[in-house]
């Protein structure tokens, strides 16, 4: 009697933005490595998260949401996405039940039809599905599976956990047999710095409001282990303008203590030690076409160019 292989690979979530792909991505992993909030195109990057299921190690690719792009940083997003897919051994492309079949989702079927890899599994999940009575989910799950041919479809919750381990159990069996690509222990390859600057990012998003969160962008500036087990961290929050500068501060520093309170509070519990943070908001009217910017949030800045 052998024991049962070990499987491990690539699993690149796509979808429109919004479509619950970070919230997904940390309920399989088991612990918040992307950053959630309810706006549009808060992932950046392709962020990857690590999961064990059985025998198989499952790396998940958490990719920024597909949309038509507009500027250097949307262009450069939209093209980490599709690289994670490209990259990936399975494709989970998530729709929001609500939504259905909208015209940016057509585009990204469009999209997987012309990049077609008969090697590589492409399985439809339909995210949300608590928000839609049931006879409306069969009949979106015809209509998409009559628009590409799926390897799999299932419904699922990925905020309250409705069919997520099915959709988990499916992605260890569908993976390639090998050696785990991680220690059984990590579960996200971004450095430490890169997350807690992403998790600052997150409490901006949160606490500011229309456009101003899509200005600016988090940098860890220095990282110090100290003596007693704690560690200072150094972040720089970049805005685009003066005036964006002053709302980040808030009024008597206000906000940007309220931001530093909260970021804190999740890094220290991330890292399980005593975490004192302390931010700075500096303006670089440039930063969005900065290539060193774009290193930081681990973009190619050449696939931002028109």
């Amino acid at each position: 009697m052998t024991d049962t292989p070990t499987r491990a690979g690539f699993v690149a979530l796509i979808g429109e933005p919004n479509a619950g792909k970070s919230t997904l991505l940390n309920r399989m992993v088991g612990a918040k490595v992307s950053i959630v909030t309810h706006k549009v195109q808060t992932t950046r990057t392709r962020i990857r998260g690590v999961a064990i299921e059985g025998p198989a190690q499952i790396v998940f690719v958490d990719t920024p949401g597909l949309f038509r792009p507009r500027r250097r940083l949307d262009r450069a997003m939209v093209a980490a996405a599709w690289g994670g897919a490209a990259d990936a051994d399975v494709v989970v492309l998530l729709i929001e039940a609500q939504r259905g079949l909208t015209e940016g989702v057509r585009a990204i079927l469009e999209t997987l039809r012309e990049r077609s890899n008969p090697r590589q599994a492409v399985a439809l999940a339909i995210n949300k599905i608590d928000k839609v009575k049931a006879e409306v989910l069969l009949e979106l799950s015809r209509t998409l599976n009559g628009a590409y041919p799926f390897a799999q479809t299932f419904m699922i919750s990925a905020e309250k956990g409705h069919g997520v381990e099915d959709l988990k159990r499916w992605l260890a069996e569908t993976l390639p047999e090998g050696p785990r690509l991680y220690p059984e222990d990590q579960i996200a390859d971004l450095p430490l710095r890169m997350i807690a600057a992403e998790m600052t990012r997150e409490k901006c998003t949160l606490r500011l409001h229309q456009e101003l969160p899509y200005e600016l962008t988090v940098e860890t500036d220095s990282w110090e282990e100290r003596k007693d087990g704690s560690v200072r961290i150094d972040q720089l929050i970049y805005v685009a303008r003066d005036g964006h500068k002053g709302i980040v501060l808030g009024h008597k520093g206000e906000t940007i203590k309220a931001i530093s309170t909260a970021a804190r509070t999740e890094i220290a519990a991330f890292l399980e030690r005593p975490v004192h943070l302390f931010l700075q908001v500096k303006v670089r009217p440039n930063w969005l076409e900065e290539a060193e910017r774009y290193g930081e949030m681990g973009l190619d800045f050449r696939d931002g160019d028109a």
